[in-house]
């Protein structure tokens, strides 16, 4: 965990292969996920604004970037299944970036955990 950094709204970046996902802490929070809209390669995402959306039994969320990048790639292995996120939040990641932004004000693992639990 000592790789990845979080927005308060439950996303998650790892500084080591420039992934970005949602939190074990969301999926639960989402319930059964069953579909996923992500990029396109080659998008350019700013930090904090929306790039994606899961959609769960209960609602559909927009999925916030933690980072500002170009879209390099990504998890077409959850288009197809999308539960995997529900399965393992933090090998499902969405999609990697190229060049991240990474801005100081994102949260520590033990940092976001504090913010879940208050």
């Amino acid at each position: 965990m000592k790789d990845l950094v979080f927005l308060p709204t439950h996303e998650w970046f790892n500084k080591k292969d420039n992934t970005i996902g949602i939190s074990d802490f969301a999926q639960k929070e989402l319930g059964d996920i069953v579909f996923v809209e992500l990029p396109e390669v080659g998008d350019i995402l700013e930090k904090g604004q929306s790039f994606a959306n899961v959609e769960s039994v209960k609602a559909v969320s927009e999925i916030y970037a933690p980072v500002s990048g170009e879209v390099v790639e990504v998890n077409e292995e959850l288009l197809d299944s999308p539960e995997l996120i529900n399965q393992d939040a933090f090998a499902a990641w969405l999609i990697k970036v190229s060049d991240p932004e990474v801005m100081e004000d994102l949260l520590s693992y033990e940092d976001y955990i504090k913010t879940i639990k208050e």
